[in-house]
């Protein structure tokens, strides 16, 4: 019997409304936030699951980043049914945005301590070893936690930590780029062969937000990567590398969002395509919501059958190029929400008004505070227009300024880049 190639689109807007299928079973939620190895994490990644978010204590994922502007862009779509975790809560006002916005409701919101939630999730009983009604029982993560015991991931977090591996890629039974996998407990990194011509790839096992991921085309860039890796060797947070061949003429880079559920079932969340910096940073992406996806619908099946296979439910965002030849080679694979999931999630909503196109960034800074900007730009967010999914405030030499997660909006990609520069002209900038 032939893999099921064509899947329909997700109706609701919201992660709960993604997971309801799979979590009528017992009481869920998510921990909005990634794990950290930086010396401010209470629960660090630094004995089994191993993530590499900075070689060194300067350049690790910051806190604000890890607890709170990336996990309140997923609490904003958070929907009704699903709990999510929150250990570093979102201000009033950008609450009370989203209840206007997005239907926010504060009962989703989980608070628990920053210092203890591990152990809270961990313990899940009263003190008389009953388990409580309303008591979490099964954590869906981003990424496997040293720190949870096992029998709370809602996936096992062995499988979980070896999909989420960038070694993982040739077993998906897509076309990829080809690649050799390193443990360094068994070959010294002056050992491994590199290509003899630029450009190639060199990654780390499971970099975070591009972190390990590092372009060679030249042999600074090479030299600048051996330090790195020198480095995650020396605080023991690196046990595997891949080097992978480069894709040449490059005409596109997508990111293919679905969900796979516990029956294999697979629903179409939307594909994006990504805005990187020359480096490979991630800095945002693109959505046209009339796009079917069904350019990638066989691949869709291959991954969400192995995904299926191997005890995966949830999202899977895979990164595609495409070269000047049409093929398509898969580059990464996230199992996982990924960063332009809530972008996706707005697809019926924007449809409503019209709006085919949407541009979610990262980067976006406006001098004043959230309940200025908010007043500022109100007839561009009350046309939706421009939505907010985070804000953190900040100040900087006597400044207050805030950094916004946020979507551009717009009937034409026209119309989206005018709608940019005149939130431009009111202040609202990009710093990536």
């Amino acid at each position: 019997m032939a893999p099921q190639t064509s899947f329909q689109f997700f109706q609701g807007n919201s992660l709960s409304d993604l997971f309801a299928q799979d979590i009528s079973n017992g009481n869920y939620a998510l921990i909005l936030n990634y794990p950290a190895t930086a010396s401010w994490a209470a629960y660090p990644n630094t004995q089994k699951y191993f993530l590499q978010d900075g070689s060194g204590e300067s350049t690790k994922t910051s806190f604000d980043k890890i607890c709170q502007k990336e996990p309140w862009k997923n609490l904003a779509v958070l929907g009704h049914g699903l709990r999510g975790v929150v250990i570093s809560p979102p201000s009033n006002t950008l609450t009370h945005y989203w209840r206007e916005h997005f239907g926010f409701r504060d009962s989703q919101a989980e608070r628990l301590d920053c210092s203890t939630y591990l152990d809270d999730l961990s313990q899940g009983n009263d003190s008389s070893g009953q388990v409580q009604s309303n008591q979490i029982d099964r954590v869906i993560t981003l990424f496997p936690f040293d720190h949870l015991l096992p029998e709370r991931h809602a996936v096992d977090p062995e499988i979980h930590y070896r999909l989420l591996s960038k070694a993982t890629l040739s077993q998906l039974g897509v076309l990829c780029p080809t690649y050799q996998t390193y443990q360094l407990s068994e070959v010294r990194l002056d050992q491994i062969p590199l290509p003899s011509q630029f450009p190639y790839l060199i990654k780390t096992s499971h970099g975070l937000s591009g972190e390990g991921t590092y372009i060679i085309r030249t042999q600074s860039d090479l030299n600048y990567c051996l330090e790195e890796l020198e480095k995650y060797l020396k605080i023991k947070l690196l046990e595997t590398i891949i080097v992978s061949d480069f894709v040449k003429h490059e005409v596109n880079n997508y990111c293919v969002q679905f969900y796979v559920n516990k029956a294999g079932g697979i629903t179409l969340i939307g594909v994006t395509q990504q805005l990187v910096s020359s480096e490979g940073t991630y800095l945002g992406g693109v959505i046209d919501y009339t796009n079917d996806l069904s350019k990638f619908s066989s691949m869709i099946a291959a991954v969400g059958k192995y995904a299926h296979q191997q005890g995966y439910f949830g999202v899977i965002g895979f990164d595609v190029l495409e070269n000047r030849d049409g093929e398509l080679y898969a580059i990464d694979a996230n199992f996982r929400i990924n960063g332009s999931t809530p972008l996706c999630l707005q697809r019926h909503q924007l449809l409503k008004l019209n709006k085919t196109i949407a541009k979610y960034s990262s980067d976006y800074r406006m001098e004043g505070t959230l309940d200025s900007i908010l007043t500022t730009l109100k007839p561009h967010l009350d046309r939706r227009d421009f939505l907010i999914l985070s804000a953190l405030e900040k100040v900087k030499y006597g400044k207050i300024y805030t950094e916004i997660y946020g979507i551009v909006t717009g009937e034409t990609v026209e119309e989206m880049q005018q709608v940019e520069q005149s939130l431009h002209q009111k202040g609202l900038h990009l710093t990536g």
